[in-house]
């Protein structure tokens, strides 16, 4: 075994990972190696299945460079069938980093690429012989004896069961868990997505398939429970809290509790024993009062697809009543909803519909500036709508959302405008001719002035 050098640490994250409310999480982390150029990197294996997943990347780098205030490179590692070349560079680099961290994507497909490769050692020797180690989201469903299938479940249908997980918790900290993230989610509006999008009635199904002496270590969104290895401590930090669950009972720490790790377990026992009393022993501090049903504070976003049926709503009145601007405003309230719930990292399965739904209102647009374009006078109709589309498609670039942007440039070229990206911005022309009646209106650059068609 080589020798320890420098802190051990498990860092577990509800969700939030590259949100501001975790930076101050990773900072105070980076700062335990004392050198401001120490080596961190982040593992792209649980998104790596993703079509944006350079654009994930690129997002969490730019997060770390000014949120954190350090530069991070990315190993990557997206599917078990690269090369040899390639999966001896990550491993190489995943070795070199001082800091990792893995976050959201899908638990299920990152144990897959994982199993019977390099990885697990890798990951386990940053615990074992110095190092820190972030699992958010989805990696954080990996660290445990069993992982939950999530999408497989929530999406598919499929029975609650079990995976077998890395079990890298084990070996480190002497719990024997199922770590749950997103444990107070509630993005499900009137159903129950708490416990990872579960429910109460999927998690007791798995509860009572729980390995023996197993128990559920539950990180709420926006919150990271910090075990210092060599101390023999853990802390949690954030919004919400963390829980301890056995045989239906847990017990909730709120942010700012400090306790041994292995309080946790001893917790844990008391609660399948049905000794609540017992569960306050361990030395505990600042621990918040708990119930069987602890869950932690209420999330204080709406949920999701309430966000987005609202704003639909708005965008088909509004356009209904020929409020155009009104109508591209709840787009771009929509857009907003969906990127900070990205940008906080969030791998909600809701960010799919609500996606579509958000392209589909685009394609509403244009198809409205294509039925605007007969008959006299329709140039300035053409022309507000051509430019608040363009505003979104500006809006969508500054994101990197490159699949948005093409969307709306491919829409309105179906309804004859060209759009034309050049040094000294964006303009657009129609695609036959100015329309007779207002042939001010045929083109405008972005800064308003009238377009010639020419890069």
């Amino acid at each position: 075994m080589a020798p320890v050098t420098g802190p051990r640490v498990l860092a577990i994250m509800g969700s939030g990972e590259t949100a501001p409310t975790m930076a101050r999480v990773h900072r105070a982390l980076f700062d335990r190696f004392g050198d401001p150029a120490v080596p961190g990197a982040i593992l792209d294996t649980p998104y790596g299945f993703q079509e944006n997943a350079d654009d994930l990347s690129a997002r969490t780098v730019e997060f770390f460079a000014t949120n954190v205030g350090r530069r991070v490179g990315v190993v990557s590692l997206r599917s078990r069938e690269v090369d040899a070349v390639t999966q001896a560079t990550a491993l190489a680099r995943l070795r070199e980093a001082r800091y990792v961290m893995a976050g959201p994507g899908s638990p299920s497909y990152a144990l897959r690429q994982w199993a019977g490769g390099p990885i697990p050692e890798a990951l386990a020797a940053k615990l074992s012989d110095g190092g820190i180690l972030t699992m958010a989201s989805a990696a954080a469903l990996t660290l445990g004896l069993v992982t939950i299938p999530v999408y497989e479940i929530y999406k598919v249908g499929e029975k609650p069961r079990w995976l077998d997980g890395l079990d890298l918790l084990g070996p480190a900290t002497g719990l024997r868990a199922a770590v749950v993230p997103h444990y107070d989610n509630a993005e499900g509006g009137n159903h129950d997505t708490r416990f990872c999008y579960l429910g109460e009635r999927r998690l007791r199904v798995l509860e009572q398939a729980l390995p023996d002496g197993a128990f559920i270590l539950g990180v709420d969104g926006h919150t990271a429970l910090v075990m210092d290895l060599e101390q023999g401590s853990a802390s949690i930090a954030g919004l919400g809290g963390v829980t301890v669950r056995a045989a239906g009972r847990s017990r909730f720490f709120e942010s700012g509790t400090q306790l041994p790790i292995e309080a946790l377990s001893e917790i844990a026992r008391a609660l399948a024993a049905g000794d609540g009393g017992a569960a306050e022993a361990g030395g505990l501090a600042g621990a918040g009062d708990g119930s069987a049903m602890a869950g932690g504070p209420p999330r204080a976003a709406a949920p999701l697809r309430d966000t987005m049926a609202e704003q639909e709503g708005a965008f088909i009145a509004a356009l209904d009543g020929g409020d155009v601007r009104s109508a591209v405003a709840a787009v771009l309230e929509l857009d907003a909803a969906v990127t900070g719930r990205i940008r906080a990292g969030e791998d909600s399965p809701d960010l799919d519909n609500a996606d579509a739904t958000f392209r589909s209102l685009i394609v509403r647009l244009g198809d409205r500036a294509a039925d605007a374009r007969p008959g006299a006078g329709a140039g300035a109709t053409v022309a507000a709508l051509v430019e608040l589309l363009l505003e979104l498609r500006t809006r969508a670039r500054t994101d990197r959302d490159w699949a948005t942007a093409d969307l709306i440039r491919d829409r309105l070229a179906e309804s004859g405008v060209a759009v034309r990206d050049g040094a000294q911005g964006t303009s657009w022309v129609l695609g036959d001719r100015p329309t007779p009646a207002e042939p001010e209106a045929a083109g405008r650059d972005s800064a308003g002035r009238p377009g010639t068609g020419v890069d």
